[in-house]
């Protein structure tokens, strides 16, 4: 595979296309950005971090059933991805009050939800991704009636999917946020990454933050945690496989 012409550049990745014109090289950055990328700043190691992590879960939700865009990684920092065209929608899941939930709706960060919420929110920069309901969606014409409850659905699946991945690591999934891409035959399928940079992740004995919370509120280094992170998937999931 061939690597050919950058076709986006964006805050954490950028997607090259190849001499397969179904497949992208992605190339994960060295950066880390949180309020809308108000704070940025480079970050040794966590590219290569977060291009593992993300590929290995794809593998793992590909085990439980759930399709994405992944093909395969090809370096500690790339991998290749089939070519979707991506729903400009943030899909939140959220097993438990943290962050700007907590804040909207004045519930104590860390109190359990008594289901999974999924929220929208709708991409782009200029309005600072505000959170939208279905109806927006449709008079936005960014997804169909169908598609929405496609989408909540594949997010439902995902959280519950991620779920038990993350507890056999001894870690518990307090929200997260994926995007979805249409195939050229209208296939939804999961895209973009799964990491600590789109999980809010803790310790399962300590609470601890184990996500990019480490970065948004001055907690730490950000590299240790993810590093973190991903021993613990290497040495349970890894070693099943062996």
């Amino acid at each position: 595979m061939e690597k050919k012409e950058l076709r986006y550049a964006g805050k954490a990745k950028k997607l090259y296309t190849t001499d397969n014109p179904s497949v992208f090289w992605v190339e994960y950055l060295d950066q880390a950005t949180a309020l809308n990328g108000i704070k940025k700043d480079e970050v040794t190691g966590k590219g290569a971090l977060n291009n593992q992590i993300t590929s290995l879960i794809f593998h793992l939700l590909k085990n439980e059933g759930i399709s994405s865009h992944f093909v395969e990684m090809l370096s500690k920092t790339e991998q290749l991805v089939e070519c979707v065209e991506i729903i400009p929608l943030e899909v939140v899941v959220r097993n438990v009050a943290a962050g700007s939930f907590s804040k909207r709706l004045q519930i104590e960060e860390g109190t359990p939800l008594d289901f999974p919420i999924v929220e929208f929110y709708y991409k782009e920069d200029a309005l600072d991704d505000p959170f939208i309901n279905d109806d927006h969606v449709k008079l936005l014409r960014l997804a169909t009636g169908k598609e929405i409850n496609d989408m909540k659905h594949l997010a439902r699946e995902v959280n519950e999917a991620l779920q038990r991945i993350f507890v056999q690591i001894g870690i518990k999934l307090i929200d997260f946020k994926i995007e979805i891409g249409r195939t050229n035959t209208g296939q939804l399928l999961l895209a973009d990454e799964i990491s600590p940079d789109t999980c809010r992740l803790w310790d399962l004995a300590t609470n601890e933050h184990l996500d990019k919370d480490i970065y948004r509120r001055d907690l730490g280094d950000l590299v240790p945690v993810y590093e973190e992170v991903l021993t613990r998937l290497e040495n349970q999931f890894l070693v099943e496989e062996q």
